[in-house]
């Protein structure tokens, strides 16, 4: 008698018809996530986000050459990273400018007398 097979597709995907058989699951402890982790300078992190935003940041992907919504996420916060540090820099070289610069009161000296000219 042959099993009865089910479709591949989104839905028996979504309704855990398909990949939800503990009897197919093995778990990877041989460590080499970690290792790619390592070599690729990247830490695993969870974070709770509004679904409006994940449904917000899929459109955007899409519209943007398909990208995924955690690629994009990642495109965001290096971007904003990168915006704040170089505020930071302008600022920091802002206030050593600052420091600097004299002040007024120490420029505050006796012009030095121009030559006459022969008449």
């Amino acid at each position: 008698m042959k099993k009865p097979t089910i479709p591949s597709t989104d839905e028996a995907w979504e309704d855990r018809s398909l990949g939800a058989d503990e009897a197919f699951v093995v778990v990877d402890d041989s460590g080499i996530e970690s290792e790619i982790d390592e070599a690729a300078g990247t830490q695993l992190v969870s974070i709770r986000l509004q679904k409006a935003m994940i449904d917000d940041l899929k459109a955007i992907g899409a519209l943007n050459g398909g990208l995924g919504y955690q690629t994009l996420l990642k495109q965001i916060l290096q971007r904003f990273i990168e915006g704040e540090k170089k505020k930071l820099w302008n600022d920091i070289v802002a206030e050593r400018l600052k420091e600097l610069k004299p002040s007024p009161s120490d420029t505050c000296q006796k012009p030095k007398p121009r030559p006459r000219k022969a008449a």
